[in-house]
């Protein structure tokens, strides 16, 4: 007998249950303090009006915040997102400088 209102636990495209992710990793209170740092960031470009709702753009931190960098003025810069995501890849799509 199936039941009203029922989900799958997992997305049927990709087989990921989605809710558990978020509970397990973005949902920690490590992962919200590092977001909301993000988000103070671009924050800070925005005021100065240096990013725009919707420009395509994303805000790069020049040394990043996992390796000691701070959200200041000075580490921050404005980049377009095709140059801001992903990593350098050899001819065989591994990430160039990972073992």
């Amino acid at each position: 007998m199936a039941t009203l209102g029922m989900r799958k636990p997992f997305n049927k495209s990709t087989g990921r249950d989605y809710k558990d992710e978020y509970a397990r990793y973005q949902g920690t209170s490590e992962q919200k303090k590092n977001r909301a740092e993000r988000n103070g960031a671009r924050a800070t470009l925005a005021k100065e009006g240096r990013v725009h709702k919707g420009d395509g753009n994303d805000v790069d931190h020049k040394k990043a915040m996992k390796s000691g960098g701070t959200n200041s003025s000075a580490n921050l810069r404005v980049l377009p997102k095709s140059k801001n995501r992903g990593f350098p890849r050899n001819s065989k799509n591994k990430p160039v400088g990972c073992a």
